[in-house]
């Protein structure tokens, strides 16, 4: 365990952060207040989604998104040429 004030947490925090990985790290203020840091790892990533089922093919999902850039370049959207 790893024991910092304030000011030297505000100084190091990056560092001090990485330290928390491996221990647990106090910060201790003027006034007596003391705080913990301990390392939670995330149990999954948000982009952990789960998949579907269908039969479009690579070529079906990109004769698809070639035809939605036509209509908007047809609109004259924003970011689209001819």
């Amino acid at each position: 365990m790893k024991v910092y004030t304030y000011s030297e947490a505000r100084q190091h925090l990056s560092s001090i952060l990485n330290i928390a990985r491996t221990e647990e790290v106090i910060i201790k203020r003027r006034g007596g207040d003391t705080f913990s840091i301990i390392f939670r790892k995330s149990e999954k990533s948000p982009f952990d989604v789960p998949g579907i089922q269908t039969k479009a093919t690579t070529n079906d999902i990109l004769d698809a998104i070639k035809e939605s850039r036509g209509r908007f370049a047809e609109q004259g959207a924003p970011g689209y040429t001819k």
